[in-house]
């Protein structure tokens, strides 16, 4: 989940301050090239280097990102058992999934948690919290392990940042035509941009960036499947629903506040429209699914 949040709030940052260096710098004037007319492939290729742009240095900086702001500690020379214990069940999975040995943090958190990042299969980071390793045993803990390791080896953050890349450039691209069209159907301007152009495009650009942020849910929920199984093939079809089950233990009782809620392993309980926006399936469908595959 933190993952997901992590590139999003990075993603969406960089993509403002694009958008204003763009506005700022005048580069948008090669859409003003006919006057009154709006040059709809400028505009594509604008929006597709804005889009991807922001994608892609989100995903560049997820690691640097999720170090700093999770304040996860490298375990580079483990310093007890349970330390040795992590990094050798990481490289085990990593040489089993047929990627790279990924670096291996420890996060100062209560609540039990684990993601994993980076741009690049041979070259990510796997990070778990102190209560996951305090509050599951050494199979269930293996299985989130598993989880977070068949997410890198799927490539899931690189295939995040393209459908991230092509949402972002059609949120950019519809918004500059609404704007467009209100600036010069109500407002009347004839040449240039009015003030009307701007605020409606920003508004437009919030809107839209809204709906692009279901259809990346939609597909971090339907990843998290696929992660899940490669977990129970890495640690063990029902290590895996183990862990998944004390999950289930740990959130559903006692759900978290909203504002700490989105940062659970096992993702907010949303209610009604909220589903649109979770980045992980239900934990019973998710445990429905392995037991049925396994059967």
């Amino acid at each position: 989940m933190m993952r997901i949040l992590l590139f999003l709030a990075t993603n969406a940052a960089v993509l403002v301050l694009i958008s204003i260096v763009f506005q700022v710098l005048g580069l948008e004037g090669i859409l003003q090239q006919n006057g009154v007319d709006l040059n709809l492939s400028a505009l594509l290729v604008m929006s597709a280097v804005i889009g991807f742009g922001g994608s892609f240095i989100s995903l560049a900086m997820s690691k640097w990102s999720a170090k700093h702001s999770m304040g996860v500690h490298l375990v580079e020379r483990p310093a007890n058992r349970t330390e040795q214990w992590l990094v050798e069940t990481v490289r085990r999975q990593a040489e089993k999934a047929g990627i790279g040995m990924p670096e291996v943090g420890i996060f100062d958190s209560p609540e039990p948690n684990a993601f994993a990042t980076g741009m690049n299969r041979n070259n990510a980071l796997v990070a778990v919290s102190a209560g996951l390793l305090q509050q599951m045993e050494a199979g269930e803990v293996e299985a989130v392990l598993g989880h977070e390791i068949s997410h890198v080896a799927n490539g899931d953050m690189l295939t995040l940042g393209l459908v991230q890349g092509v949402v972002n450039t059609f949120v950019v691209f519809l918004s500059r035509v609404v704007g467009h069209v209100v600036d010069r159907v109500i407002f009347k301007t004839e040449r240039g941009y009015g003030p009307g152009y701007y605020i409606t495009s920003i508004v437009a650009q919030i809107v839209f960036s809204i709906i692009a942020t279901a259809i990346v849910m939609w597909f971090s929920r339907r990843r998290e499947f696929r992660a899940d199984e490669g977990g129970a093939d890495l640690a063990g079809r029902q290590k895996m629903i183990g862990a998944l089950r004390r999950l289930q233990a740990v959130h559903e009782p006692h759900e978290l506040p909203e504002q700490f809620a989105a940062f659970g392993i096992a993702g907010g309980i949303g209610r009604g429209i909220q589903n649109l926006f979770r980045s992980h399936p239900p934990l019973e469908d998710r445990i429905a699914a392995l037991q049925a595959g396994g059967r």
